[in-house]
């Protein structure tokens, strides 16, 4: 079977006993920055062809900067302390809601063979372990992966007497009219090469496909738009997208193709440079739930339909990890990965930044996918000369401030409106910055670039904030909670829980590593406001005591300081935590967003609730989010292709069963009762070391540490507390022995379920 267990167990890959016939179930491969879409029909297959830089230009470059508004901010501010709560709606330069440009597809590699084939069994699947998607029947066979070494698109299509129109289709759906395409073909000793030049409308900009055809046996002749191969025995298709303006050197791209296939060159010798790469990262951490054998071997359809699987949530969990990685390399995933099928692309196929882009990339760290990071941090340090102006023309301040939404080519605000005042959103540096540092603490160093951002995240913060309270306390004002509002206020408002927690984290941050500014941004930190808990004993959204919270709301941005900060949790600050727990039960689903969900479970994992992170998985398992490509979908019913399910479980299930900070292991922390025994394998901790953890029915689990540096830490069970010294290339065994548990508490974090003892 496809996607053999790594070592026994899981089956990493899944399979489908019938091509595709829509693009949302099309099996996907990609190196993080080509995709591909892979439908495997034996009669008339299709390619679609992605890369992460194909957004759509429209020549309006002039809205596409932050507006001008440093100087109306201390007017806004007066306004908003004397209790106007609709002051903010005015903070605009009149500009109508300018959406990000849009990402979308390249083009569709068309694979045609005559009719009249005998019906015959029929397979298609996609290997996790290699990225191959692989479609057969009878003694035809196709193999398609997308190289992490070569940046190319490879196809094989084998059988004999081999008869195969190819062509490149602009034809998808949403493709603008006036998209200028050209089309160039030429025969080439190997085979022929395709071309495709598709200008955009109104703009010198354009993107080229080139495709390389190399024939083994049988005849090749042009037949335009393509080529036509007969009574060949292989057909091995390489393909390439560039973005450009004016003409792209189409010989000169066809030099390079050909240049990956010298003499005895073949599809595997292309799969053996690919394998390296991608085989390393995917199987640094696995996941076995001891699932029933007969269920794993299921295809993805049929297991999808039994929502209770473990043989589903081992799957899920392979592949989620697996399009995380084809997504992360140029840039890290956009609201669908890397891929769409469509050129209208819901909320423009963007990254999302003030909740889905670091819910789809929050196991990067534990999880062993440094790839994931390295992309997350190449938008973020690429676009930071543009969070420079936004933090001059919209607070007039230094530093940085992030957008909410970007299309990877700007970083620029000017995605906002009345009811979505993103521009007000000061938070976003540092919570995008937040996955980079865990990534330093993870690996022990501290990338400069990281440094230097976090202290430009200070700095707009040293200018920012400069209002104060009766109290004394500081003011962040306009405050704004993604994408929230209080009951009897507007959507800008004063001192967003998230604000609070974004402020009071990048100014300790940066002042642990600028001891030069530390007193400075220490002090500036402390005089901000505390958490409020409201009259329903939760952790308001707003700390200011006269804004009410709205609760049916898909959006958890007040518990940032729950996940993924530690500054709230039932260890240190269990006072907070239960007011967090309480301001979690109370919150809605409102319109049952997928990353609602998983941004639910995963704060509820923080707080060891292991029943809300079941329920909050069992929302999305049952609610019938993912396609048969294991791609998610944004609400239930598969309705709008959306990688955030997709992408964000696999953290879910680190969380509960492994948590670490700096200084603290947690075992088990929230492990529901539908998982009662399995295996987790090479997670990484932020102290450095990795964890092997066995678990089974009656309670008692073991954990191997095998820690990379030297260092005490705090070991976290059930039970309590207690340190544990860890040399570096020293394994520690931990082993863990049940007691009964303490079922149906109001209060997770106080619960003693288990006896812990340690070995060394």
């Amino acid at each position: 079977m496809t996607g053999t267990p790594l070592s026994g167990g899981p089956v990493h890959g899944t399979w489908e006993a019938e091509p595709a016939t829509r693009w949302e179930d099309a099996f996907l491969s990609g190196n993080g920055h080509h995709g591909a879409l892979v439908f495997g029909d034996p009669d008339a297959d299709r390619v679609v062809v992605t890369h992460h830089t194909l957004v759509r230009p429209d020549g309006d470059d002039e809205h596409r900067r932050p507006p001008e508004l440093a100087a109306g901010l201390p007017a806004l501010r007066d306004r908003l302390l004397a209790g106007d709560a609709t002051a903010a709606e005015a903070f605009t330069d009149g500009r109508p809601l300018r959406w990000v440009r849009p990402f979308h597809p390249a083009f569709q590699l068309r694979l045609n063979r005559p009719s009249g084939h005998p019906r015959a069994p029929y397979r298609r699947s996609v290997d996790f372990t290699t990225g191959e998607a692989t479609a057969s029947r009878a003694d035809w066979t196709s193999r398609v992966f997308v190289s992490r070494a070569d940046d190319v698109i490879v196809q094989q299509v084998t059988a004999p007497h081999l008869t195969l129109d190819l062509s490149l289709d602009p034809h998808l759906p949403g493709a603008p009219a006036g998209l200028g395409v050209g089309h160039g073909a030429v025969l080439v000793p190997e085979g022929a090469l395709l071309s495709l030049r598709a200008r955009y409308p109104g703009s010198d900009l354009a993107y080229t496909g080139v495709t390389l055809i190399a024939v083994t046996g049988g005849t090749t002749r042009l037949v335009p738009p393509g080529v036509l191969v007969e009574d060949a025995t292989e057909v091995l298709v390489l393909t390439r997208v560039r973005r450009h303006t004016g003409e792209l050197d189409v010989v000169a791209e066809g030099r390079a193709l050909r240049a990956l296939l010298p003499d005895g060159a073949s599809y595997d010798t292309l799969l053996g440079r690919h394998l390296a790469p991608h085989r390393t990262a995917y199987g640094r951490v696995t996941l076995d739930l001891a699932a029933d054998p007969a269920e794993r071997a299921l295809p993805g359809s049929e297991l999808l339909a039994r929502p209770r699987s473990t043989a589903l949530l081992e799957r899920l969990f392979a592949a989620g990890r697996y399009h995380l990685l084809s997504a992360s390399g140029l840039f890290p995933p956009r609201l669908t990965g890397l891929w769409t099928g469509d050129w209208n692309t819901a909320w423009s196929g963007a990254f999302t930044t003030n909740a889905n882009l670091n819910l789809q990339t929050a196991s990067a760290a534990a999880a062993a996918l440094p790839e994931v990071t390295e992309a997350h941090a190449a938008l973020v340090h690429r676009q930071l000369p543009d969070w420079r102006d936004n933090a001059r023309a919209l607070f007039g301040t230094r530093g940085v401030v992030a957008p909410a939404h970007t299309d990877g080519v700007t970083g620029h605000t000017y995605h906002f409106s009345r009811e979505y005042p993103l521009h007000l959103w000061t938070a976003g540096a540092d919570w995008l910055l937040k996955p980079l540092v865990d990534h330093d603490e993870t690996h022990g160093t501290r990338d400069p670039r990281t440094t230097a951002a976090l202290a430009e995240t200070a700095l707009f913060y040293e200018d920012f904030l400069t209002r104060t309270d009766a109290d004394g306390h500081l003011v962040v004002v306009p405050s704004y909670s993604p994408e929230n509002r209080p009951a009897n206020a507007s959507w800008g408002a004063l001192d967003a829980a998230m604000d609070l927690s974004a402020a009071r984290h990048a100014l300790l941050t940066a002042a642990d590593r600028h001891p030069e500014h530390a007193h400075r941004w220490r002090a500036l930190a402390e005089r901000l406001p505390s958490h409020r808990v409201n009259a329903d004993g939760a952790l308001a959204e707003w700390a200011r005591p006269d804004l009410a919270d709205t609760y049916d709301h898909r959006h958890l941005s007040h518990l940032y300081g729950v996940w993924p900060l530690d500054e709230i949790n039932p260890y240190d600050t269990p006072v907070l935590a239960g007011a967090a727990h309480r301001a979690l039960a109370l919150r809605g689903a409102e319109n049952d967003s997928a990353h609602g969900h998983l941004h639910h479970a995963l704060v509820a994992a923080r707080l060891r609730d292991g029943a809300r992170v079941a329920h909050a998985l069992g929302q999305v398992l049952d609610g019938d989010y993912f396609h048969a490509s294991l791609m998610s979908a944004h609400y239930p019913h598969r309705d709008v292709y959306n990688a955030d399910a997709a992408h964000a479980l696999p953290a879910v299930l680190v969380e509960m069963l492994v948590q670490s900070t700096p200084d603290r292991l947690v075992l088990l922390p929230a492990l529901p009762e539908s998982c009662p025994e399995g295996e987790l394998r090479g997670v990484c901790t932020r102290f450095g070391a990795r964890v092997d953890l066995t678990w089974a029915p009656d309670g008692h689990a073991t954990a191997v540490l095998r820690p990379g540096r030297t260092h005490r830490i705090e070991l976290r069970t059930s039970s309590g507390a207690e340190p544990l010294d860890l040399v570096a290339g020293e394994d520690r065994v931990i082993s863990v022995t049940a007691r009964q548990r303490h079922r149906n508490s109001p209060h997770p974090w106080k619960e003693t379920p288990w006896h812990h003892a340690s070995a060394p």
